[in-house]
This record gives C-alpha cells, structure tokens and sequence, in this order.
C-alpha cells in the first residue's frame, strides 16, 4: 500500500491526477507540491510547500514523510531527470527518464528518432543556423511554414506562417532574438499539415502500450477557432472521427507501440504516458508531437472516464504488468472540459480576482479542476491565465457540452474569459454520420419495398 502519494504540479491536470488517486483505497493522503487552492486541504487532498526542483531534498522528504509513490505531472521536471533521482534515491517515481522524456524536450530528437523508426510524421529540416533554415523554407517543395523551437517552451514554440516571409521572421525571432531563450538554439522547420488535430495517449511500460480513449484539445481562445494561440481553452473525449473509424488501432499499432519498441531498441526504455499530438491528413494519422505526460487539460477528461483505480494503473504499469492488467474506461460515456481563463489572457491578466459560485458546481454533479488559483482570506482567488476548469460527464457529447456550459456560467469570475463550442467539430461530425446512416438506411428500405 502507497499510504502518501505526492503529486508534482500545480495544473488543472495535478488536481485531477490527485482527486483520481484519492478514490483509490490503497491510498491515505496525496499531497500535491506545489498544488493550488482545489487541492489545499480537500478530503484526502493536500499541498506540500517541498521544494521539488532539488531532487535530493525531494528524495529525503519522500523518506522522512512515508511517501511511496511521486507522481509528475508537467514536462519540465521530467525533462531536468525528477525520476531518475528519486528512482536512484529508493523513491518509486511514475513518468520517463530524462533520455526517454527527449521525445518531448527536443523536437529535433524526437525528428530523428520517427524519420529512423518510419513512425508517420510531417517532413522537416533541423538547423542551428537561421540562415540555413530560412534557405530551406524558400526551396522546399512542400509549404515548410511551421517552425518549432526545438526545446521546452512551455507550449509556445510553435509557429503556424502564414507564407515563406512571416516563416523567415519567426526562425529570426527565435534564433536571433531569442524569443525563447535556449529552447531556440535549434529550431524545426516542418511542412504544413492540413487535417484535424487528435490527441492520443497510452500507458506505457517499456514493452506493452494501453491506449486511452482518444481526445481533442482546443488552443484558441475563442469560439470557432478564432483569437490567440493558448495553453488549452478545453477538451472532449472520446473523438468520434477516431472511434468511429478503425483510426485507433492504426495509431496504436503504426504510433504509440512503434514509439515504445523504437525507444526499447535504443535502450531507453519509455515507462509512463506518452501522448501523440496527432493530424489525421489525407494520407492517414502523422504525428505533430510528443509529450511525455498527461496533456493538460486532456487529463481533465481522460480520467473522469477511467473506471480502474489510478494507482492500480500505475503501479501495474511501473511493474511492466500492463499486458494482463488493462485500464477500463467507462464506455458509452462522454467527457467535456472548459476552461475559465483570466480576462487578458493569453496576454498580461488581473490576479487576485475573486471567484464565486464554486460550491454550487459541485452540487450540479459536475467537477471543478482548479489550476492558477491560490487561498486568499477565506477565498478563492486568481493568481495565474487558466484558472480552473468544469469537466461534465454525461450520455453523450452533446449532453456533456450543455452541462459544462451551464457550470461555467454559474461561477462568479469577473471578466473571465471561456469557450462555449468545445467538441463543435465532432457534433459536426456526429450529425453527419447520423445523416448518412439515415440515408442508407432510407435507401435499404426503399430497395426492400420495390423487391415487394
């Protein structure tokens, strides 16, 4: 028995992860470091001020406080060896080595490594020269318009040109300029992919994947797709232009399993969550992306849907057990997610904002992921972009959508900023579908009645 489990972060995705090990009975307290105001002293669920940048302070904490399990939820600590320290210090830590967590913390590595794998991906030139890679978006003979700052960036090193010149601009911003720091010492060009973007993700134990129901990020800030690129305005899941296709066990297959033996062959071993950022194109599923956790806030509708224990889930995966020990997701089931975002955001934004109306969610049967928020006098205040977020899980997409909407307007967030069309592009798709298998079945039956 784990007794503590601690959750590194202080995310919408490290307050679900924490309220998912909590319904475990295998586990007494989870503390969250550094958490926000949703996991300060919340049944089961509290903060820890531990320091989780030095590792060895960690690790000793870990020991003195019986913690028998770490679990980490954003990219950066993955990235600076957070498991491989604790793991060498005797504290079982959940996520990839630091080798492994290259497949998100350099997107030249992780290039390479599906160009030596045949892993579908989109074509692309890795420089280090901006001279070289302004060179190469003016001669490809595909639109080479998308440029990556090869390293962490917190979700900002991507950018979508409009033609070769605004390209150009962006490798001089982020080369020259440094727009993002050491994360743009190399940068990737890559060629422009049309189609609609999936995320799938998988656990992992070094040899066997589980894939998750498939789900749908939303980056702009506002209704159909307009305004800002941003962390992450909402999610659904699962995707039906996914599901209800055989798409799932071809990214399983051809993706995420080929990404695990490729990193097993390399002797780099992925244990944990990997997630493909994924363009279904004409030409079938390339990967954009990986990240070497839980996507945020996919996780905050990925794990309302899971029906086995988390730390079960983990602990099996840890032990290599996945194969004889699959994850169960509640079916006939849909999860949606909106994001209540600081007015100004993605830009500079008031803290400190007041919120109101929280108790009253959680009375309408729906769930509320806290993320930039903090304890102020008694209240609930503001202290970060995306605030919080009210997942709803209900019979269908549509339902869940409506019931999420009705949570996020009974909150009191003063000039807060939220998305109301969250999954519009699979009801889209679900009406569609409805409408051809009307057809077909319209036509069947007028072929039976001219055979009368």
């Amino acid at each position: 028995m784990a007794g503590r489990v601690l959750v590194v972060g202080g995310g919408g995705r490290e307050h679900a992860l924490a309220w998912k090990l909590a319904q475990s009975p295998q586990v007494q307290q989870v503390l969250v470091a550094p958490g926000n105001a949703g996991t300060a002293g919340c049944g089961k669920i509290s903060n820890s001020e531990v320091s989780v940048s030095n590792h060895t302070i960690l690790a000793q904490f870990c020991k003195d406080h019986h913690v028998g399990l770490v679990v980490v939820g954003p990219e950066v600590p993955l990235a600076a060896g957070i498991v491989d320290d604790l793991t060498a210090a005797g504290v079982p830590c959940f996520g990839p080595s630091a080798k492994a967590a290259q497949l998100e913390a350099s997107k030249s590595f992780s290039k390479a490594f599906m160009e030596r794998h045949g892993i579908p991906t989109a074509r692309y030139g890795s420089f280090t020269d901006p001279q070289q890679a302004c060179h190469y978006i003016r001669t490809a003979d595909f639109p080479a318009l998308v440029v990556k700052a090869s390293g962490l960036a917190a979700g900002k090193g991507v950018i979508v040109a409009r033609d070769q010149d605004e390209a150009c601009q962006a490798v001089m911003d982020i080369m020259k300029d440094g727009a993002f720091g050491s994360a743009g010492e190399t940068v990737v060009v890559e060629e422009l992919l049309e189609g609609e973007e999936v995320s799938c993700l998988c656990f992992s134990d070094g040899h066997s994947v589980s894939q998750m129901p498939p789900a749908q990020d939303h980056k702009r800030l506002q209704d159909s797709d307009l305004g800002p690129n941003t962390g992450g305005m909402g999610a659904y899941c699962p995707t039906p232009q996914v599901t209800l296709t055989d798409l799932l066990q071809q990214i399983t297959e051809t993706v995420l399993q080929k990404t695990v033996d490729g990193m097993r062959e390399e002797g780099t071993p992925y244990v944990g969550v990997l997630y493909a950022g994924l363009m279904l194109t004409e030409r079938g599923p390339k990967v954009l992306e990986f990240n070497c956790r839980f996507g945020d806030p996919e996780c905050q509708v990925l794990l309302p849907l899971l029906q086995s224990d988390l730390y079960e889930v983990i602990m099996n995966t840890m032990n290599g057990k996945l194969a004889s020990n699959a994850p169960v997701w509640h079916q006939d089931s849909s999860a949606v997610t909106v994001v209540m975002a600081s007015g100004g955001y993605p830009g500079s934004y008031k803290k400190g904002v007041e919120i109101t109306g929280l108790s009253l969610i959680q009375d309408m049967g729906l769930q509320i992921f806290h993320a930039g928020t903090a304890l102020k006098e008694g209240s609930v205040v503001s202290s970060g972009g995306r605030v919080l977020s009210v997942t709803a899980v209900k019979s269908s997409l549509e339902l869940a959508l409506q019931a999420a909407n009705q949570g996020v307007a009974a909150v009191g967030f003063p000039d807060a900023v939220y998305r109301r069309d969250i999954g519009h592009r699979a009801i889209a798709h679900l009406k569609q579908h409805r409408c051809v298998c009307v057809d077909v079945m319209q036509s069947s039956e007028a072929s039976l009645g001219s055979l009368t």
